[in-house]
């Protein structure tokens, strides 16, 4: 768009005034279009047009131009036109413009002309004229103007902005281009959400600049709006200004978390990471996807939940924090989790928070820390009794049965200071393995030595083994211990704690029942005794550290109680400096002492343990100890080398010095053993210590905060490859020691090896938040940096969260119902809590919580469901209280919340949209969903109970309620719709009949209880119908060898009433076990699921003749679509396997498989679907290439409907053998009644299926027995009991049935076939007493009847014409009558011109039926109306007549000709004309003769026979008979005649006597005419086949053609028509008047027969026929009666065709005669 500023106003004062040009309009100045900018009027002016011949600039412009001077522009004609142009100039009408041209211009072809114009302007403003140039075509103008150079901008007219999500921002950038010559500033003035950057500025002339368009909307909206961009000095001005549409649409963002592993999961889990359990210092790894579904960009933030975060920080962390997903993509972040402490459960919780959205997205982080679980295959090894100076060796194992690596340790000297060691002494499991431990006991005493040992776990409590071992010497040999010793005496340690009693009480007791228990005791843990539930138990961190720090007996579990022995110190440490203020014994002396108690009342002996070359001695080594006395010993290092590092663990045996002081004769006390810690180094001073290389793992220790014991370990590992000491210096902090604990305090650790601390502490509310640091020296460096261990040990206060700020509110709820809603709470304090809701005895009823305890981890939110039943209609306040506290704790100390629980109480109702629904027609065995709309209006949600009453409306069907099932099915007949809303209830009708279903669907509302609140109140009706696919066969159509067969008599070959009846009946259950088409038999001849049986006969045809072929038109008659399949034994058997086959087939199935291998039957299509209303034809052909009667089973089926079984059958005759083809050995008569004196004849028709004519003789014996038998009366008369069949034809034997009795004939009758076989019908017939017949009724005539539908509704495939009726049913006529009907044949096809000819039949020897026309010509899509005339002869009959039309199409007949005449022209020539080939003519054919032998000249003639031997001989075949046979097949061979397309019409009829007639029929008397000359057999016509009157002669022709000449000139007379018009406007009087009959012609005197019939005289008139029961009178003036006949048929035919093309309108009102059309 180009924007531009005006110049001065050209109205101002001063201002030239232009009139307006010729052919131009005026226009308002103030909406006149504004100028074009300068480069768009440079390119119009500098563009050249041509009109009328004349090329030229559409106009001249000055841009550049100084007031008062001249400008002068040249423009230029030329003449494109081929002839010499004759130019009228019109000069501009204004002074300013001027020309110096002449005032007409001539112009030659091709040539150019040159005017010069001179603008001379006088002030500055913008000047516009124009200059016309006259032809004689027409005119050309140019305009002529001069602009001001004013301010131009190019800007877009609008600009489209980027989708952006609301408030994000998105950006475009388009040009701005100073188009004019002037320098310009611009400014953009545009209000939110858009912005411009930048937006202001200066333009130099044809600068751009790019300005860029910031869209941030702040709502999901379409932003549009102008922008206006103001430029030049005037910035105020509407002038100079131009505007931009600024175009944008904002929408939501929305993004989502997805967890690619709970794709499968339920949808609550999918925004939930499982970590699952993850062993301890390990990381797992899991991802999940920030999907972005909208359409906009969107940027985000991940950020954790405020609150809740642990002491050791965050165990998760997740690599992504911040970004932006495009539309439709996905951004995969990384999860880590690293737990750290053991049986611990961690939540947290990511938010993914976007800028405008509407919600925000959370994802839970959840997992659980494991460590290792280790376990000894014994807790015990006894090493017996061992010899002085000897050792023994045993194994166990360590097993560790977790997934997590186990770290331990033994709190055991294995360098040879204690009698037991363990190899190896610490090390690593690795997860599911076991690891071999070897135990060694070397004595130095011989003394009982016991000592219980821990093997201390990282990350686990401790484990404890018990080591036992006796030594003996030549000269001592104490007691041996034994297992047992050590369950006896703990027995009875745990039986002196209740009561309390005194180590010398346990000594005395007497234990008279520990050897019985000795026998059921084993070496069970503590934990583990039945009768120490009433002893605190203790755990086995806490034996530890009480066994290690007061040297308690290792089985006691009194806290209370003293201990035995006890040393003091327990750690020495020498040449290490520590600070006063330690607990550690050190001194820089090469000795130290220390002291052992004896607390207990008897006298020890203690002995340590002395170990070879060690530089720790002590001294004494034994001694004995009074009871409750305590003695001193004397540690002495003794380093042998220098600048190295020792360390050792002392061991001390105490036991009792007198061997009686054992309890009883069992118990013997076990040894204590009390161990001293000591380390060393053997640096010079000034000596630099080995640099240590160590880790500590892991560096801080947070304890649970909770003021109880608890325990925790850390692993120092050295990674050097010298030995490592360390000491706990807590000189630093003395407040730690008081709080914290640590086991060991000092030690050695040689390289490659770990030491494990055990940490005990109880957390106080004055420890600081951010913990204690507990330094380690390392080899005993003060110099050197310590390791730091920090350890938290602070009590966390609790702390719970309720949502909604601890209000929670219900929506209006009905009574007695109930309403739920979620509530969450969160913990966020560190540790697990246990929670516990209190519901106040009275409010139970009204409110409940789902869980209403359990426990809750840290920081994780516990979702809960609340209940709200209100019981009367009001508003409730309700309090209940959370209590909640450690799991760790007993729950002595419980925090407690309120939340406060409003609701309100209301009442509720529902009802359907529609009171009644109707669903529509469902198959019987499948369903159909449909919704039922449930609407509550009330203000609160309604709980419902739906249920339905099924009731079946058709009467014809009966139905039990209490055993009928219920064909409804509602998705949920419980449920709550909330307030003011619709609920869709999803039901399925599965129908088990076939029937009209109605359902009663009532609703009553319950109570929360189950019990009924209010009565039941109906909803809505439901309505449906259960239907069956349903086919219908609609037409029958025969072809090949069955194309002559009349369409009734294939009815009944193919038992299409049977097929009919079945289709259209119930189908069972049987046929439905198998709904679709599916392989289900192992069997080659398939069972079917059905007792319905059907023959489908194919006749009989003489072998290798055309198969018989016939079409059943399929009528879907139903409203739901039919899928049917015709099932061959193959497509329902299964195919088995080659070793399943037994290879035994019966008779049936060896003929079956004969006819499916020859393919004799097929169907086609076999399968196919109809559409409600559709039809579809399906071909039917047997072939007749096998002698005899075939058989083949076919199964059609239609899916969800029946299943009826035909058995296809068709017969195959030799040639040259008389065979008579009798589909139905049973033929039912005409029922008759008793008295009848002209009883009809009947007819039954044979078929003479072979290529012979057949001779047969009905056996009338049978018949003369029959009359015999019935006192001489015929009861059954053959009126044609012997004759002949043509080849390929049907014979009419015609019977006379006259029963005497009211009974059913049962007469079997033998027909006799000459030189070929008998065989036997059954004719059936049934005589009434009463006849059934009235006035107004029909006869009961079963031959009359028509099953099948006399209207064909559509054309078989390939058909051309089409008949209007297929059946012509007269009904009862009397005899000697004449009937006439009309028909008409169609010619359906578009191109196809076709012949037709009627093949008429015969009723015994005398022509009944005539059709005029006989023969004719249909062109494409043309109708022809025929007019089949019936003539009954003088005996009562019933007639079944079948006509045949043949149908040829014209193009086949002119091929037919062509070939004929081809035909007859080669025969001409070969008849008339030859080639002479030889060559050598001049030779005399003598001389020739004479020259060769004849012997040698001639050759033996070839063999006589097909030209196919000598295909088969191949080779053998000579030149010459090649030749031969080449010539032979050159000869041309008799064309074959077209076989033209049958078309059968039916005529059925059943003649009376007179007096029967008269009797049973009255009132059809008059609308019949008797012909009372005899019918006798005439000769059928071969000219135009009508039917010529009684008395035929040259005048009466004449007449015809002159009055049907006359009335046809009349009605195409146009004058005559007018006046018809005219005579139309007129008022019509009618002057009713008697029917006289039309006398005799005087030249054709009538005579006047006499119809005499029980002695009543019938008069006959003039015309040869007489109104029956009546007496004509005689009138003079009269028309020939055979010319009224002819004229008026013929004028009603006219009529009937004008009907038909659309002509005429019969149901018109009269007063309108149409134009006719000559036929002519």
């Amino acid at each position: 768009m180009l924007a531009e500023a005006r110049g001065p106003d050209l109205q101002g004062p001063g201002a030239p005034c232009y009139p307006p040009t010729a052919g131009e309009d005026t226009e308002d100045p103030v909406n006149q279009h504004r100028p074009q900018g300068g480069e768009r009027q440079r390119r119009i002016s500098s563009r050249k047009t041509g009109f009328l011949g004349l090329e030229t600039r559409p106009e001249l412009l000055w841009e550049d131009w100084d007031q008062g001077k001249d400008s002068t522009k040249t423009l230029v004609l030329k003449n494109t036109h081929d002839k010499i142009q004759r130019l009228h100039l019109r000069p501009p009408e204004t002074k300013f413009f001027t020309i110096l041209c002449p005032n007409i211009i001539f112009l030659s072809p091709g040539l150019s002309f040159s005017i010069l114009i001179t603008f001379r302007p006088l002030q500055r403003y913008e000047y516009e004229d124009s200059i016309g140039f006259q032809g004689k075509e027409g005119s050309v103008v140019v305009r002529l103007r001069a602009t001001v150079p004013c301010l131009a901008l190019e800007v877009p007219d609008s600009v489209l902005l980027p989708v952006c999500a609301v408030q994000h921002s998105s950006h475009i950038t388009f040009p701005l281009k100073n188009a004019s010559k002037l320098q310009t500033s611009f400014k953009w003035d545009c209000g939110a959400p858009f912005q411009f950057s930048p937006d202001q500025g200066l333009l130099k002339p044809g600068q751009e600049c790019h300005i860029t368009v910031v869209f941030q909307p702040q709502e999901a909206l379409v932003h549009r709006q102008r922008a206006y961009c103001r430029f030049g000095e005037e910035e105020d001005k509407a002038e100079s200004c131009c505007t931009v549409l600024l175009q944008g649409l904002g929408k939501y963002p929305y993004l989502q978390l997805r967890n690619p592993a709970a794709k499968e999961e339920k949808e609550q889990e999918a925004s939930v990471l499982h970590f699952g359990s993850v062993a301890v210092g390990q990381s797992l790894q899991k991802h999940f996807d920030i999907f972005n579904p909208s359409a906009v960009t969107s940027s985000f933030s991940l950020s954790r939940l405020s609150g809740g975060v642990p002491l050791l920080g965050s165990e998760f962390l997740c690599d992504v924090t911040g970004g932006e997903v495009a539309p439709g993509g996905s951004l995969r972040a990384t999860v880590t989790f690293s737990p750290a402490v053991v049986d611990t459960v961690s939540v947290e919780y990511l938010s993914l928070k976007c800028s405008g959205a509407l919600n925000e997205d959370q994802l839970k982080l959840a997992g659980s820390c494991i460590g290792p679980k280790l376990s000894l295959s014994a807790s015990v090894l006894d090493f017996g009794c061992v010899d002085d100076g000897e050792a023994c060796t045993q194994t166990l194992e360590l097993v560790n049965s977790s997934p997590v690596e186990g770290v331990y340790q033994w709190d055991l000297d294995c360098s040879g200071h204690s009698v037991f060691s363990i190899q190896p002494a610490s090390g690593a499991v690795q997860p599911h393995s076991q690891t071999t431990l070897t135990a060694v006991y070397r004595p130095t005493q011989p003394i009982a030595h016991h000592r219980r040992v821990a093997c201390v776990i990282l990350h686990r409590d401790h484990l404890f083994l018990d080591l036992i071992g006796t030594c003996h010497s030549e000269l001592q040999k104490p007691a041996i211990l034994k297992p047992e010793h050590l369950v006896l005496y703990k027995l009875h340690w745990y039986r002196s704690q209740i009561p309390q009693n005194t180590p010398g009480a346990m000594e005395q007791e007497p234990s008279a029942d520990l050897a019985q228990q000795d026998q059921r005791c084993t070496l069970e843990e503590p934990n583990q005794r039945p009768d120490s539930s009433t002893v605190v138990q203790k755990t086995p961190m806490e034996e530890f550290y009480q066994f290690i720090l007061g040297g308690i007996d290792p089985i006691s579990s009194s806290s209370t109680s003293s201990p035995h022995v006890s040393v003091s110190p327990r750690e020495l440490l020498f040449n290490h400096k520590m600070s006063s203020s330690s607990f550690l014994s050190t001194s820089s002396a090469s000795s130290q002492s220390v002291s052992i108690t004896n607390y207990t009342r008897g006298k020890l002996s203690l002995v340590w343990t002395e170990a070879q070359d060690s530089q720790f001695t002590v001294s004494p080594s034994s001694c004995d100890l009074a009871p409750l006395k305590s003695t001193s010993f004397r540690v002495t290092y003794d380093p042998k080398p220098l600048n190295a590092f020792h360390g050792a663990q002392l061991e001390c045996f105490a036991f009792y010095k007198m061997e009686d002081h054992h309890i009883g004769v069992r118990v013997l006390c076990p040894p204590w053993c009390v161990t001293v810690r000591v380390i060393g180094h053997s640096f010079s001073p000034g000596k630099e210590h080995f640099i240590p290389c160590c880790s500590l793992k892991p560096p801080q220790v947070v304890f649970p905060g909770v003021n109880a014991v608890s325990y925790q370990t850390a692993l120092l590992q050295n990674c050097g490859e010298l030995p490592l000491t360390f000491c706990l210096d807590v000189s630093s902090n003395p407040a730690m020691a008081k709080s914290v604990s640590v086991i060991p305090n000092c030690g050695l650790i040689q390289p490659g090896l770990h030491q494990i601390f055990t940490l005990r502490s109880t957390p106080t509310v004055e420890s600081p938040e951010q913990g204690f640091c507990l330094k380690l020296q390392l080899n005993a460096a003060k110099h050197r940096p310590a390791k730091e261990l920090t350890v938290v040990s602070v009590v966390e206060k609790l702390c719970v969260s309720l949502e909604g700020e601890g209000t929670l509110y219900f929506q209006p709820t009905a009574v007695g119902s109930r309403t739920r809603r979620s509530h969450h709470i969160r913990n966020l304090s560190p540790l697990p809590l246990r929670f516990q809701w209190s519901i106040q005895q009275h409010d139970q009823e009204l409110i409940s919580v789902e869980p209403d305890a359990g426990e809750i981890h840290p920081n994780e939110i516990l979702i809960q469901t609340w209940s709200f039943s209100p019981l009367a209609k009001k508003t409730y306040t309700l309090k209940p209280t959370l209590s909640f506290w450690p799991s760790r704790t007993d729950g002595a100390n419980k925090s407690l919340l309120t939340l406060t629980v409003e609701g309100m109480g209301s009442n509720g109702f529902i009802e359907a949209k529609k009171a009644v629904l109707d669903v529509k027609e469902t198959l019987v065995g499948n369903y159909r969903s449909f919704e039922i709309p449930l609407v509550n209006n009330s203000l609160c949600s309604v709980s419902f109970q739906l249920s339905v009453q099924q009731t079946i409306l058709d009467e014809e069907l009966v139905s039990d309620p209490e055993t009928e099932p219920c064909a409804l099915q509602l998705d949920c007949e419980r449920g709550t719709i909330a307030s003011r809303c619709t609920l869709l209830l999803q039901s399925r009708f599965r129908p088990h009949r076939r029937g009209q279903y109605s359902w009663k669907i009532s609703d009553q509302t319950t109570k929360d209880s189950g019990l009924e609140s209010s009565s039941s109140k109906a909803v809505c009706e439901v309505r449906a119908k259960g239907v069956f696919p349903t086919l219908q066969v609609t037409g029958v159509c025969g072809g090949g060898s069955l194309g002559t067969l009349s369409r009734m008599h294939l009815w009944q070959l193919f038992s299409l009433d049977s097929l009919n009846r079945h289709l259209l009946s119930n189908t069972s259950s049987a046929e439905l076990i198998h709904r679709t088409p599916t392989k289900h038999s192992r069997r080659s001849g398939p069972s079917h699921f059905t007792k319905v049986m059907l023959d489908f006969n194919f006749s009989a045809a003489p072998i290798r003749s055309e198969p018989s072929t016939f079409r059943l038109m399929f009528h879907n008659p139903g409203s739901v679509p039919v899928d049917w399949a015709f099932l061959f034994p193959e497509d329902q058997q299964i195919e088995l396997d080659y070793w399943e086959e037994t290879g035994v087939f019966s008779s049936t199935e060896l003929s079956q498989m004969k006819v499916q291998g020859n393919r004799l039957f097929s169907i086609s299509p076999r399968s196919a679907t109809l559409q409600p209303g559709q039809q579809r034809a399906v071909l039917f052909r047997y072939r007749h290439d096998s002698v005899g009667t075939n058989r083949f089973a076919v199964v059609l089926k239609l899916c969800n409907g029946r299943e009826i079984l035909l058995n296809l059958q068709g017969a195959t005759v030799e040639r040259n053998r008389p065979y008579l083809h009798f589909p139905f050995k049973r033929h039912v008569l005409t029922s008759m009644t008793i008295g009848d004196f002209s009883p009809p004849r009947q007819g039954y028709v044979i078929y003479n299926a072979g290529t012979v004519p057949v001779h047969y003789e009905v056996d009338t014996a049978a018949l003369s027995q029959l009359q015999m038998d019935n006192f001489n009366h015929p009861v059954l008369c053959c009126l044609s009991p012997e004759g002949e069949v043509p080849a390929g034809e049907t014979a009419l034997l015609e019977w006379i049935f006259s029963p005497l009795e009211a009974k059913t004939y049962h007469m079997d009758v033998p027909i006799h076939i000459q030189d070929g076989d008998s065989t036997l019908v059954r004719f059936e017939g049934c005589g009434s007493v009463t006849p059934t017949l009235g006035s107004s009724n029909t006869l009961n005539c079963s031959d009359t009847k028509e099953s099948a539908p006399c209207v064909q509704r559509r054309p078989f495939p390939g058909q051309l014409v089409f008949l209007s009726a297929d059946l012509l049913s007269l009904g009862n006529i009397p005899v000697c009558s004449e009937t006439s009907r009309i028909l008409f044949l169609t010619n359906v096809s578009c191109t196809d011109t076709v012949h037709y000819t009627w093949d008429l039949p015969k009723q015994g020897a005398q022509q009944v039926v005539q059709i005029r026309p006989d023969r004719g010509v249909l062109s494409p899509e043309e109708v022809h109306l025929c007019v089949v005339s019936f003539t009954s002869t003088r005996h009562p009959t019933v007639y079944k007549l079948d006509l045949i039309c043949q149908v040829f199409q014209e193009v086949a007949l002119t091929r037919y000709q062509k070939a004929l005449q081809h035909l007859e022209e080669e025969r001409r020539k070969e008849r008339d004309e030859f080639t002479i080939t030889d060559q050598k003519l001049s030779e005399p054919v003598a001389a020739s003769l004479r020259k060769d032998s004849p012997f040698r000249k001639y050759k033996t003639l070839p063999p006589i026979c097909a030209s196919r031997g000598c295909v088969s001989a191949g080779a053998t075949c000579s030149r010459v008979e090649r030749r031969a046979q080449r010539e032979m097949a050159k000869i041309p061979r008799q064309p074959e005649p077209p076989q033209p397309a049958l078309l059968h019409l039916e005529v059925t009829a059943h003649s009376h006597g007179l007096l029967e007639y008269n009797t049973h029929f009255p009132d059809q008397l008059n609308k019949f005419h008797r012909c009372l000359p005899s019918v006798e057999p005439q000769k059928p016509e071969s000219a135009a086949g009508t039917m010529p009157g009684p008395s035929h002669i040259p005048e009466w022709d004449t007449s015809v053609h002159v009055l049907t000449t006359l009335l046809w000139n009349i009605v195409e007379d146009s004058a005559f028509v007018q006046s018809l018009f005219t005579l139309a406007c007129k008022p019509v009087d009618y002057q009713p008047t008697g029917v006289t009959p039309s006398p005799c012609p005087p030249s054709s005197p009538c005579p006047r027969p006499q119809a005499v019939s029980s002695g009543t005289e019938v008069t006959v008139d003039s015309a040869g026929t007489a109104p029956l029961g009546t007496r004509d009178k005689q009138h003079t003036d009269c028309a020939p009666v055979d010319v009224i006949k002819d004229v008026l048929p013929n004028t009603f035919q006219n009529l009937m065709m004008e009907a038909v093309r659309g002509e005429l309108c019969l149901w018109e009102q009269p007063g309108a005669i149409l134009s006719p059309v000559s036929t002519r």
